[in-house]
Parts: structure tokens; sequence; C-alpha cells
């Protein structure tokens, strides 16, 4: 009778990194409530990881179950985890009754929308580089960007949520980055994550502003990009 994990010969090493970023999610959620500095970089950190699965998996080659462990990690760590952050902020403001109500209610509803959207993604988009509605990464990255960069203000980041609520089922096309940005990004969340109170915040406020552009302006300003992929692809 063999003893090994069932996973031994099954899963790679992108995998490996998958299940570290559930684990960072589980982190966070965990955290939440005691340090919610440590929670938000715990967050950015997860959604480091979840961008080096993707290179390591194009590079060594995915698994079968690649695509369902990709979405199962990122419910905890780009839905639990981000909406921990927020219950934490409505804790500490002492909420409570209608106000209360609201503060529980919108991150459930953050997490309810985060499945849907991954399971909409894993289904239909995991093979396209497009994708239809906001990324929960970056849901989870703005907010955590937004914790670090100090804004802290219960009522400003659960309408932040709210939105993210309706972004992330929206039919808006959201072309996948491009390298260099993607590389950009990545080193961005580093730095937010090892030295957060440097300059007075400046990763996390950079990261935060390069969140809200791809946000914005992502559909439109990548349009260009994502077509010439698709007829790359189409002569191929």
């Amino acid at each position: 009778m063999d003893l090994a994990p069932r996973f031994v010969g099954r899963l790679g090493i992108a995998d490996a990194v998958t299940v570290g970023n559930a684990a960072l999610g589980f982190l966070a959620a965990a955290v939440a409530m005691v340090d919610i500095s440590i929670a938000a970089q715990f967050v950015l950190l997860a959604a480091v990881f979840d961008g080096v699965d993707g290179v390591l998996a194009r590079r060594y080659g995915g698994t079968p179950a690649g695509p369902y462990l990709d979405s199962l990690a990122d419910v905890a760590s780009f839905g639990v985890a981000p909406a921990m952050l927020v219950i934490a902020l409505a804790e500490d403001a002492a909420m409570s009754g209608l106000a209360a109500l609201v503060a529980f209610g919108i991150p459930s509803l953050f997490v309810a929308m985060a499945v849907v959207r991954l399971g909409l993604y894993t289904a239909y988009d995991a093979d396209r580089t497009t994708t239809f509605g906001a990324p929960s990464t970056l849901a989870a990255t703005t907010l955590g960007a937004a914790v670090l960069a100090g804004i802290r203000e219960p009522e400003i980041v659960l309408l932040i949520t709210a939105v993210f609520c309706y972004l992330m089922v929206t039919s808006i096309e959201y072309p996948d980055l491009l390298a260099r940005d993607a590389l950009l990004m990545g080193i961005v969340h580093v730095f937010a994550v090892l030295i957060p109170g440097f300059q007075g915040g400046l990763f996390p406020v950079a990261l935060l502003t390069l969140s809200l552009a791809y946000l914005l302006l992502g559909p439109w300003l990548y349009w260009g990009e994502t077509e010439r992929r698709r007829n790359e692809g189409k002569r191929s």
C-alpha cells in the first residue's frame, strides 16, 4: 500500500506556489483583527504568489488540477482575506445597528461575488487573453494597498468594496497585462510588502494608483493590444 500523499507526482511547482497563495490568504484573514497592516501585507504577498504561479506554469507546464487550485486559492486570498480587512476596520470603528449590518453585509457580498467571478473565469476565461469583470486579484490588491496607504475610514473602504462587488461580475472586458507592466506591478507589490512605510507609504500609494489606473483605463488603453493578440492567434 502506497502511503505517499496523493498529490506526489500529480502537482507541479506552480501548484505548490498556488497552495502557498491559499495559505497566505488564511494568514491574512486570521490576523486581520489583530494587525490590519500585516494582514494587508499578506494579501499583497498572496497577489505576488498568484503572479509567480502563472509564470511558473507557462515556463514548466501546468497540471490538470492547476486551474481549480488557482481558483480555490484565490477565494481565500482575494475573496475572504480582503473581506476580513473591511470587517476589521468596521470593528475598530465600533459600528452598531444598521451601520454594522451594512459593514458585515458588503464584505459578505464581496466574497460571494468573488466566488462567482472566479467560477466563471475558470469555466470560460482561463484560456483567453482577456477576462470579463474586474479580476478579484485587482480588487484585493486595491483594498490591501488602500489600507497600507492609510485609507482606513470604514465608509470609504466599504464604498470601494461595494463597487468591486459589482465590477467583478460585469461584462466589461479586461485584457491581460503586458509582461512589462505585470513585472512593474510585481516589483511595486514586493516593495509595498517589504517596506510599506518607506517615504510615507510611497509604494502602497504607487500600487494603489497603478491598480486604479488599470481598473479605470485597462479596458480601453489595452484594447489595441488585445486585438493584436487575437489577430496573431488567428494567424498561428
